[in-house]
Protein backbone atom coordinates (compact mmCIF):
# COMPACT_ATOMS: atom_id res chain seq x y z
CA UNK A 1 0.00 0.00 0.00
CA UNK A 2 1.17 3.51 -1.04
CA UNK A 3 1.17 6.48 1.06
CA UNK A 4 -1.37 7.90 -0.74
CA UNK A 5 -3.34 5.28 -0.72
CA UNK A 6 -2.96 4.39 3.36
CA UNK A 7 -5.20 6.66 5.06
CA UNK A 8 -3.07 6.69 8.00
CA UNK A 9 -0.13 7.86 6.21
CA UNK A 10 -1.35 11.47 5.86
CA UNK A 11 -0.11 14.02 8.10
CA UNK A 12 -2.18 14.85 11.08
CA UNK A 13 -3.80 10.83 10.96
CA UNK A 14 -3.38 8.71 13.79
CA UNK A 15 -0.74 6.20 13.53
CA UNK A 16 -1.40 2.35 14.01
CA UNK A 17 1.79 1.35 16.41
CA UNK A 18 3.45 1.28 18.53
CA UNK A 19 2.28 2.63 21.45
CA UNK A 20 2.98 6.18 22.42
CA UNK A 21 4.71 7.49 25.74
CA UNK A 22 1.45 8.64 27.35
CA UNK A 23 0.09 4.92 26.69
CA UNK A 24 3.38 3.50 27.46
CA UNK A 25 3.18 5.76 30.56
CA UNK A 26 -0.54 4.72 31.39
CA UNK A 27 0.79 1.26 31.18
CA UNK A 28 3.34 1.56 34.09
CA UNK A 29 0.81 3.34 36.01
CA UNK A 30 -1.61 0.93 35.86
CA UNK A 31 0.46 -1.82 37.04
CA UNK A 32 2.34 -0.13 39.73
CA UNK A 33 -1.37 0.56 41.14
CA UNK A 34 -1.97 -3.41 40.56
CA UNK A 35 1.14 -4.46 42.79
CA UNK A 36 0.79 -1.53 45.31
CA UNK A 37 -3.20 -2.86 45.93
CA UNK A 38 -1.46 -6.77 45.44
CA UNK A 39 0.50 -5.84 48.38
CA UNK A 40 -2.16 -4.15 50.41
CA UNK A 41 -4.11 -6.67 50.28
CA UNK A 42 -1.95 -8.76 52.08
CA UNK A 43 -1.33 -5.98 55.19
CA UNK A 44 -4.15 -7.93 57.01
CA UNK A 45 -1.61 -11.02 57.71
CA UNK A 46 0.89 -9.18 58.74
CA UNK A 47 0.13 -9.73 62.58
CA UNK A 48 0.15 -13.42 61.73
CA UNK A 49 2.35 -13.76 59.41
CA UNK A 50 5.07 -11.29 59.99
CA UNK A 51 7.49 -8.44 57.95
CA UNK A 52 9.19 -12.08 56.16
CA UNK A 53 6.19 -12.81 54.70
CA UNK A 54 4.94 -9.32 53.30
CA UNK A 55 8.57 -8.77 51.97
CA UNK A 56 8.08 -12.44 49.80
CA UNK A 57 4.25 -11.31 49.41
CA UNK A 58 5.52 -7.81 47.97
CA UNK A 59 8.35 -9.76 45.81
CA UNK A 60 5.68 -11.92 44.14
CA UNK A 61 3.46 -8.93 43.43
CA UNK A 62 5.91 -6.69 41.51
CA UNK A 63 7.15 -10.02 39.51
CA UNK A 64 3.60 -10.23 38.61
CA UNK A 65 2.60 -6.70 37.85
CA UNK A 66 6.38 -6.75 35.69
CA UNK A 67 4.80 -9.97 33.89
CA UNK A 68 1.54 -8.17 32.74
CA UNK A 69 3.29 -5.36 31.85
CA UNK A 70 5.92 -6.51 29.57
CA UNK A 71 2.65 -8.43 27.94
CA UNK A 72 0.21 -6.01 27.70
CA UNK A 73 1.56 -4.46 24.70
CA UNK A 74 1.64 -7.00 22.43
CA UNK A 75 -1.44 -7.84 23.86
CA UNK A 76 -2.81 -4.69 22.70
CA UNK A 77 -0.96 -4.86 19.54
CA UNK A 78 -3.46 -8.15 18.71
CA UNK A 79 -6.41 -6.12 19.61
CA UNK A 80 -5.42 -3.54 17.58
CA UNK A 81 -5.92 -5.74 14.60
CA UNK A 82 -9.84 -7.09 15.59
CA UNK A 83 -12.10 -6.44 13.37
CA UNK A 84 -15.56 -6.83 14.06
CA UNK A 85 -16.84 -6.75 10.23
CA UNK A 86 -14.11 -9.53 8.81
CA UNK A 87 -14.23 -13.30 10.48
CA UNK A 88 -15.36 -12.48 13.85
CA UNK A 89 -15.44 -16.11 14.75
CA UNK A 90 -11.53 -16.80 13.62
CA UNK A 91 -10.76 -13.37 15.67
CA UNK A 92 -12.21 -14.48 18.98
CA UNK A 93 -10.72 -18.14 18.80
CA UNK A 94 -7.29 -16.40 18.25
CA UNK A 95 -8.14 -14.53 21.11
CA UNK A 96 -9.28 -17.18 23.91
CA UNK A 97 -6.24 -19.35 22.96
CA UNK A 98 -3.61 -16.91 23.56
CA UNK A 99 -5.87 -16.20 26.64
CA UNK A 100 -5.43 -19.86 28.02
CA UNK A 101 -1.78 -19.57 27.15
CA UNK A 102 -1.73 -16.32 29.08
CA UNK A 103 -3.48 -17.38 32.13
CA UNK A 104 -1.87 -20.76 32.50
CA UNK A 105 1.81 -19.17 32.54
CA UNK A 106 0.99 -16.48 34.29
CA UNK A 107 -1.37 -18.39 36.75
CA UNK A 108 1.55 -21.10 37.12
CA UNK A 109 4.40 -18.58 37.65
CA UNK A 110 2.12 -16.55 40.17
CA UNK A 111 1.47 -19.27 41.93
CA UNK A 112 4.95 -21.45 42.33
CA UNK A 113 6.64 -17.86 42.91
CA UNK A 114 3.95 -17.57 45.90
CA UNK A 115 5.10 -20.72 47.33
CA UNK A 116 8.63 -20.21 46.97
CA UNK A 117 8.74 -16.88 48.06
CA UNK A 118 6.64 -16.44 51.03
CA UNK A 119 7.51 -17.67 54.73
CA UNK A 120 6.31 -21.84 55.32
CA UNK A 121 6.17 -22.36 51.51
CA UNK A 122 8.26 -24.90 50.36
CA UNK A 123 11.87 -24.34 48.69
CA UNK A 124 11.23 -24.76 44.65
CA UNK A 125 11.72 -28.35 43.07
CA UNK A 126 14.85 -28.26 41.28
CA UNK A 127 12.58 -29.19 37.96
CA UNK A 128 9.95 -26.96 38.44
CA UNK A 129 8.61 -28.38 35.29
CA UNK A 130 8.23 -31.92 36.30
CA UNK A 131 4.86 -33.89 36.81
CA UNK A 132 5.05 -33.90 40.47
CA UNK A 133 5.87 -30.42 41.03
CA UNK A 134 3.04 -29.25 38.45
CA UNK A 135 0.37 -31.64 40.33
CA UNK A 136 1.88 -30.04 43.78
CA UNK A 137 0.64 -26.73 42.46
CA UNK A 138 -2.37 -27.65 41.15
CA UNK A 139 -3.57 -29.22 44.72
CA UNK A 140 -2.05 -26.22 46.32
CA UNK A 141 1.21 -27.95 47.61
CA UNK A 142 4.71 -27.16 46.98
CA UNK A 143 6.80 -30.16 45.73
CA UNK A 144 7.06 -31.03 49.12
CA UNK A 145 3.40 -31.09 50.30
CA UNK A 146 3.47 -27.82 52.12
CA UNK A 147 0.48 -25.76 52.12
CA UNK A 148 -0.41 -22.26 49.31
CA UNK A 149 -2.79 -21.32 47.02
CA UNK A 150 -3.80 -23.86 44.11
CA UNK A 151 -2.91 -22.67 40.87
CA UNK A 152 -6.60 -22.87 39.67
CA UNK A 153 -6.78 -19.41 41.63
CA UNK A 154 -3.79 -17.71 39.67
CA UNK A 155 -5.39 -19.12 36.00
CA UNK A 156 -8.69 -17.59 36.93
CA UNK A 157 -7.29 -13.91 38.31
CA UNK A 158 -4.94 -14.05 35.56
CA UNK A 159 -7.89 -14.89 32.91
CA UNK A 160 -9.72 -11.49 34.79
CA UNK A 161 -6.77 -9.49 34.37
CA UNK A 162 -6.09 -10.56 30.47
CA UNK A 163 -9.73 -10.40 29.44
CA UNK A 164 -9.55 -6.71 31.04
CA UNK A 165 -6.63 -5.73 28.85
CA UNK A 166 -7.69 -7.34 25.79
CA UNK A 167 -11.25 -4.93 26.43
CA UNK A 168 -8.99 -2.24 26.85
CA UNK A 169 -7.01 -2.43 23.63
CA UNK A 170 -10.46 -3.03 21.92
CA UNK A 171 -11.79 -0.37 22.89
CA UNK A 172 -8.63 1.52 21.87
CA UNK A 173 -8.79 0.61 18.61
CA UNK A 174 -12.20 1.37 18.14
CA UNK A 175 -11.32 5.06 19.28
CA UNK A 176 -8.53 4.92 16.68
CA UNK A 177 -10.77 3.87 14.12
CA UNK A 178 -13.16 7.00 15.00
CA UNK A 179 -10.75 9.10 15.02
CA UNK A 180 -9.39 8.15 11.47
CA UNK A 181 -13.16 8.01 10.07
CA UNK A 182 -13.15 11.54 11.48
CA UNK A 183 -9.88 12.72 10.35
CA UNK A 184 -10.47 11.23 6.70
CA UNK A 185 -13.83 12.61 6.59
CA UNK A 186 -12.43 15.99 7.13
CA UNK A 187 -9.25 15.46 5.39
CA UNK A 188 -11.94 14.36 2.35
CA UNK A 189 -14.51 17.77 2.94
CA UNK A 190 -11.02 19.53 2.68
CA UNK A 191 -10.16 18.44 -0.53
CA UNK A 192 -13.72 18.81 -2.08
CA UNK A 193 -13.70 22.41 -1.15
CA UNK A 194 -10.42 22.74 -2.71
CA UNK A 195 -11.81 21.20 -5.36
CA UNK A 196 -14.77 23.58 -5.60
CA UNK A 197 -12.76 26.19 -5.11
CA UNK A 198 -10.37 25.92 -7.51
CA UNK A 199 -13.38 25.13 -9.83
CA UNK A 200 -15.18 28.16 -9.24
CA UNK A 201 -11.72 30.13 -10.13
CA UNK A 202 -11.60 28.77 -13.54
CA UNK A 203 -15.35 29.29 -13.67
CA UNK A 204 -14.47 32.64 -13.37
CA UNK A 205 -11.09 33.64 -15.57
CA UNK A 206 -13.23 31.45 -18.35
CA UNK A 207 -15.71 34.00 -18.04
CA UNK A 208 -13.81 36.84 -17.71
CA UNK A 209 -11.19 36.34 -21.13
CA UNK A 210 -14.17 36.20 -23.75
CA UNK A 211 -16.00 39.06 -21.98
CA UNK A 212 -12.31 40.89 -22.83
CA UNK A 213 -12.14 39.70 -25.96
CA UNK A 214 -15.39 40.67 -27.01
CA UNK A 215 -14.71 44.50 -25.73
CA UNK A 216 -11.50 44.51 -27.74
CA UNK A 217 -12.88 43.28 -30.89
CA UNK A 218 -15.54 45.61 -31.01
CA UNK A 219 -13.12 48.37 -30.44
CA UNK A 220 -11.27 47.25 -33.37
CA UNK A 221 -14.17 47.42 -34.87
CA UNK A 222 -15.11 50.99 -34.43
CA UNK A 223 -11.44 51.79 -36.00
CA UNK A 224 -10.94 49.65 -39.21
CA UNK A 225 -11.69 52.51 -41.23
CA UNK A 226 -11.38 54.89 -39.79
CA UNK A 227 -7.56 54.28 -38.49
CA UNK A 228 -6.01 51.20 -40.21
CA UNK A 229 -2.89 51.96 -39.20
CA UNK A 230 -3.66 52.04 -35.17
CA UNK A 231 -6.13 48.88 -35.86
CA UNK A 232 -3.01 47.29 -37.29
CA UNK A 233 -1.43 48.04 -33.92
CA UNK A 234 -4.58 47.16 -32.04
CA UNK A 235 -4.78 43.50 -33.21
CA UNK A 236 -0.73 43.15 -32.74
CA UNK A 237 -0.89 44.01 -29.18
CA UNK A 238 -4.36 41.82 -28.91
CA UNK A 239 -2.60 39.02 -30.29
CA UNK A 240 0.05 39.04 -27.34
CA UNK A 241 -2.59 39.48 -24.68
CA UNK A 242 -4.09 36.23 -26.30
CA UNK A 243 -0.80 34.53 -26.50
CA UNK A 244 0.06 35.43 -23.09
CA UNK A 245 -3.74 34.19 -22.02
CA UNK A 246 -3.17 31.05 -23.53
CA UNK A 247 0.60 30.23 -22.60
CA UNK A 248 0.07 31.73 -18.80
CA UNK A 249 -1.43 28.32 -17.64
CA UNK A 250 -3.95 27.99 -14.97
CA UNK A 251 -2.09 29.73 -11.88
CA UNK A 252 -4.35 31.71 -10.14
CA UNK A 253 -2.06 34.20 -9.25
CA UNK A 254 1.14 36.25 -10.61
CA UNK A 255 4.22 38.38 -9.60
CA UNK A 256 2.31 42.07 -10.14
CA UNK A 257 5.15 43.17 -12.46
CA UNK A 258 3.82 40.50 -14.85
CA UNK A 259 0.52 42.09 -14.63
CA UNK A 260 1.47 45.26 -15.14
CA UNK A 261 3.01 44.22 -18.81
CA UNK A 262 0.15 42.77 -19.57
CA UNK A 263 -2.01 46.12 -18.12
CA UNK A 264 0.42 47.83 -20.40
CA UNK A 265 -0.84 45.81 -23.61
CA UNK A 266 -4.20 46.84 -23.08
CA UNK A 267 -3.72 50.58 -22.45
CA UNK A 268 -1.95 50.47 -25.71
CA UNK A 269 -5.14 49.09 -27.45
CA UNK A 270 -7.34 51.60 -25.19
CA UNK A 271 -4.85 54.59 -26.14
CA UNK A 272 -5.34 53.81 -30.17
CA UNK A 273 -9.30 53.44 -29.54
CA UNK A 274 -9.30 56.76 -27.74
CA UNK A 275 -7.28 58.72 -30.13
CA UNK A 276 -5.23 60.72 -27.55
CA UNK A 277 -8.23 61.17 -25.56
CA UNK A 278 -6.99 58.90 -23.16
CA UNK A 279 -3.87 59.01 -20.33
CA UNK A 280 -2.96 56.39 -18.10
CA UNK A 281 0.00 56.95 -15.24
CA UNK A 282 1.31 53.72 -13.17
CA UNK A 283 2.75 54.25 -10.05
CA UNK A 284 4.05 51.01 -8.39
CA UNK A 285 6.43 51.13 -5.17
CA UNK A 286 9.90 48.86 -6.30
CA UNK A 287 9.09 46.91 -3.31
CA UNK A 288 6.20 45.39 -4.41
CA UNK A 289 6.78 44.51 -7.77
CA UNK A 290 7.44 41.06 -6.87
CA UNK A 291 3.96 40.83 -4.94
CA UNK A 292 1.49 38.42 -5.95
CA UNK A 293 -1.98 39.12 -7.03
CA UNK A 294 -4.30 37.02 -9.09
CA UNK A 295 -4.10 36.89 -12.95
CA UNK A 296 -5.93 39.53 -14.37
CA UNK A 297 -6.85 41.46 -11.59
CA UNK A 298 -6.02 44.81 -12.31
CA UNK A 299 -7.64 44.30 -16.43
CA UNK A 300 -11.11 44.88 -15.57
CA UNK A 301 -11.06 47.73 -13.25
CA UNK A 302 -9.14 49.53 -15.61
CA UNK A 303 -11.77 48.80 -18.47
CA UNK A 304 -14.30 50.02 -15.76
CA UNK A 305 -12.50 53.05 -15.29
CA UNK A 306 -12.37 54.12 -18.93
CA UNK A 307 -15.41 53.22 -19.89
CA UNK A 308 -17.86 55.01 -16.82
CA UNK A 309 -15.01 57.42 -16.87
CA UNK A 310 -12.90 58.60 -19.84
CA UNK A 311 -15.84 57.45 -22.21
CA UNK A 312 -18.51 59.46 -20.59
CA UNK A 313 -16.57 62.81 -20.50
CA UNK A 314 -16.66 65.37 -23.32
CA UNK A 315 -12.74 65.70 -23.62
CA UNK A 316 -9.82 64.49 -22.20
CA UNK A 317 -9.01 61.85 -19.47
CA UNK A 318 -7.10 60.56 -17.25
CA UNK A 319 -6.79 56.60 -15.12
CA UNK A 320 -4.24 56.49 -12.62
CA UNK A 321 -3.16 53.04 -11.49
CA UNK A 322 -1.03 52.87 -8.14
CA UNK A 323 0.21 49.59 -5.90
CA UNK A 324 2.17 49.97 -2.16
CA UNK A 325 2.40 48.31 0.71
CA UNK A 326 0.11 49.11 3.72
CA UNK A 327 1.75 47.12 6.55
CA UNK A 328 0.75 43.60 5.90
CA UNK A 329 -1.06 44.17 2.88
CA UNK A 330 -0.75 45.14 -0.62
CA UNK A 331 -3.33 47.90 -2.08
CA UNK A 332 -3.97 49.02 -5.84
CA UNK A 333 -5.80 51.44 -6.61
CA UNK A 334 -7.76 52.45 -9.97
CA UNK A 335 -8.52 56.20 -10.42
CA UNK A 336 -10.30 57.98 -12.98
CA UNK A 337 -11.22 61.64 -13.41
CA UNK A 338 -14.84 61.03 -15.07
CA UNK A 339 -18.16 62.51 -13.20
CA UNK A 340 -18.37 59.38 -11.25
CA UNK A 341 -21.17 56.78 -10.44
CA UNK A 342 -24.62 57.93 -10.66
CA UNK A 343 -25.60 55.06 -7.95
CA UNK A 344 -23.27 52.37 -6.24
CA UNK A 345 -24.09 50.13 -9.01
CA UNK A 346 -23.84 51.66 -12.05
CA UNK A 347 -20.33 50.71 -12.29
CA UNK A 348 -20.68 46.84 -11.71
CA UNK A 349 -20.14 44.92 -14.42
CA UNK A 350 -18.97 41.67 -15.28
CA UNK A 351 -15.17 42.03 -14.41
CA UNK A 352 -16.17 44.18 -11.25
CA UNK A 353 -18.36 41.00 -10.05
CA UNK A 354 -15.75 38.74 -11.34
CA UNK A 355 -12.94 40.22 -9.40
CA UNK A 356 -15.09 40.72 -5.94
CA UNK A 357 -15.82 36.87 -6.53
CA UNK A 358 -12.31 35.95 -7.24
CA UNK A 359 -10.57 38.10 -3.95
CA UNK A 360 -13.23 36.36 -1.90
CA UNK A 361 -11.99 32.82 -3.46
CA UNK A 362 -8.72 33.54 -2.66
CA UNK A 363 -8.34 35.65 0.32
CA UNK A 364 -11.76 35.16 2.08
CA UNK A 365 -11.71 38.13 4.42
CA UNK A 366 -8.25 39.05 3.55
CA UNK A 367 -9.06 40.31 0.39
CA UNK A 368 -11.70 43.26 -0.12
CA UNK A 369 -12.88 45.61 -2.98
CA UNK A 370 -14.05 49.29 -2.46
CA UNK A 371 -15.82 51.22 -5.43
CA UNK A 372 -16.02 54.86 -4.28
CA UNK A 373 -16.27 58.75 -5.75
CA UNK A 374 -13.02 60.25 -5.19
CA UNK A 375 -11.86 63.49 -3.35
CA UNK A 376 -11.90 65.91 -6.13
CA UNK A 377 -14.49 63.67 -8.57
CA UNK A 378 -14.21 60.58 -10.35
CA UNK A 379 -13.91 57.18 -9.06
CA UNK A 380 -11.41 55.72 -6.52
CA UNK A 381 -11.71 51.73 -6.66
CA UNK A 382 -9.29 50.04 -4.17
CA UNK A 383 -7.89 46.20 -4.10
CA UNK A 384 -6.50 44.83 -1.03
CA UNK A 385 -5.29 41.97 -0.44
CA UNK A 386 -2.06 40.09 1.49
CA UNK A 387 1.25 41.03 1.10
CA UNK A 388 2.90 37.46 -0.61
CA UNK A 389 5.65 36.97 -2.75
CA UNK A 390 6.36 33.17 -4.88
CA UNK A 391 8.52 32.32 -2.29
CA UNK A 392 5.97 32.72 0.89
CA UNK A 393 3.21 30.86 -1.01
CA UNK A 394 5.56 27.94 -1.47
CA UNK A 395 6.22 28.48 2.74
CA UNK A 396 9.47 30.41 3.15
CA UNK A 397 9.60 33.76 4.53
CA UNK A 398 10.80 36.77 3.24
CA UNK A 399 11.17 40.26 3.17
CA UNK A 400 9.82 42.54 0.93
CA UNK A 401 10.58 46.45 0.68
CA UNK A 402 11.91 46.07 4.45
CA UNK A 403 8.28 44.39 5.81
CA UNK A 404 8.62 41.30 6.47
CA UNK A 405 5.53 38.96 4.86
Amino acid sequence: MTADSDPLAHPGAPERFPLSRRELAIIAAVWSAYAVLSIASRLFDLPERGSTFMIGSAGVALAEALCWALLTPPILALADRFDPDRDRARQIVQFLVLGVVVAVAVGWLGTWLRQTLTPGGPRPPRDVASFDAMRGLTRGRGGRGRGGPPIWFGILNAIVLYLGVVAAGIARAFSRRYALRRHEAARREAELHAQLAEARLDALRRQLDPHFLFNTLNAVSALVERDPRGVRRMIARLSELLRHSFEGGDEAEAPLREELALLARYVEIMQVRFQGRLTVETHADENVLDALVPTMILQPIVENAIKHGVERATGPGSVRIGAAADGGALVLTVRDDGPGPAAPSARTGVGVRNTVERLRQLYGDAGSFTLAPGATGGTVAEIRLPLRTRARALGTVTALGGVHV
